[in-house]
């Protein structure tokens, strides 16, 4: 395992709406990144086919309306399934470039498949430099109308995944203001923490901060920084973004050691990348005077039952 290592934070906009040609821009950003000697790179929330930001998909309390079916069908066609011929394409690229990749996608239902339909999930997805699909999660809560187009996620993707880098995992958005959903990932041992997201606020960065100091583990936070005129002009419902600021989102990536202290970013208003150096020795040695779930737990006052099992509306006996 290497101590030290680059990683990169990709602050960048989908195609909006375009499956493949975000694909195309990844693998772009992907080599950009190895090119610059990072061996992990990391893209924002549901950078696979868009965060779908100003949208209503025809939804207030007690009805829905045909043109918002019609943007959730555009949704649908243009979302992840996991495996599929996009997450190839991505282990693909990571292989080619010998990096560790995590990335934000819609993920769509596989139980079903693409002409049956089914749930979205906001998904990150980790790629190791082999082309493996090493593990994925799924969004635990999504927040306020994001849960008229994704699905709950369960505690059997509350993934973290031992590589040469370390043990890799995070939360998505604001999953990390969930206290419990923070725990346990503690509890799996992440040195580096990954925090894909969709807030653009300056109040984010005390949440990114905190996090690195309460679990004592690198923050790589990651946006996107989107503009208006992003948005495809024959999507449906794109009235509704008249009265939406031209950016949309402003991004403020930030990388942060397990003291706190922000080592790169935040970066607003532009597309880029953030690079730091990790070193893992640093994990370590700021838990020389807490450490959430060792020596600083008090497990005879508070303990955490964590179910990872998948939860199944239909359970089939053969």
């Amino acid at each position: 395992m290497p101590e030290r290592y680059t990683a990169a934070v990709v602050q960048a906009a989908p195609v909006l709406f375009n499956r493949e040609a975000t694909v195309d821009k990844a693998i772009g950003l992907i080599a950009q990144a190895a090119e610059k000697g990072a061996s992990l790179v990391l893209f924002p929330e549901a950078f696979v086919p868009a965060y779908p930001r100003g949208l209503a998909f025809g939804s207030v309390v007690g009805s829905r309306t045909a043109v918002g079916r019609d943007l959730w069908q555009r949704y649908w066609d243009e979302s992840v399934d996991v495996p599929g011929e996009a997450t190839a394409r991505i282990g693909e690229a990571a292989r080619e470039h010998g990096v560790h990749v995590a990335i934000g996608v819609v993920e769509r239902e596989g139980r079903y498949g693409a002409p049956a339909g089914g749930t979205l999930y906001c998904t990150t997805l980790y790629f190791g430099p082999d082309s493996t699909l090493l593990g994925k999660h799924r969004k635990l809560k999504p927040t306020a109308a994001e849960r008229i187009i994704w699905g709950e996620g369960d505690g059997s993707t509350l993934t973290a995944v031992d590589t040469e880098l370390g043990t890799l995992g995070g939360l998505i958005c604001w999953e990390h203001y969930m206290p419990l959903a923070r725990v346990a990932m503690y509890g799996k041992g992440v040195q580096v923490w990954l925090a894909p997201t969709a807030d653009a606020r300056d109040t984010w960065q005390s949440t990114m901060r905190h996090i690195a100091l309460e679990g004592r583990c690198w923050m790589l936070g990651c946006n996107q920084f989107v503009t208006k005129d992003m948005y495809p002009t024959d999507l449906p419902e794109l009235e509704l973004l008249g009265d939406q600021p031209e950016i949309m989102s402003r991004g403020g990536s930030v990388i942060i050691s397990p003291l706190g202290e922000v080592v790169a970013g935040p970066l607003w208003d532009q597309e880029g990348i953030l690079y730091a150096e990790i070193n893992l020795a640093e994990v370590s040695r700021a838990k020389l005077d807490f450490d959430s779930v060792g020596h600083y737990a008090r497990p005879d006052v508070f303990r955490l039952v964590v179910d990872e099992r998948e939860q199944r509306a239909v359970e089939y006996e053969r």
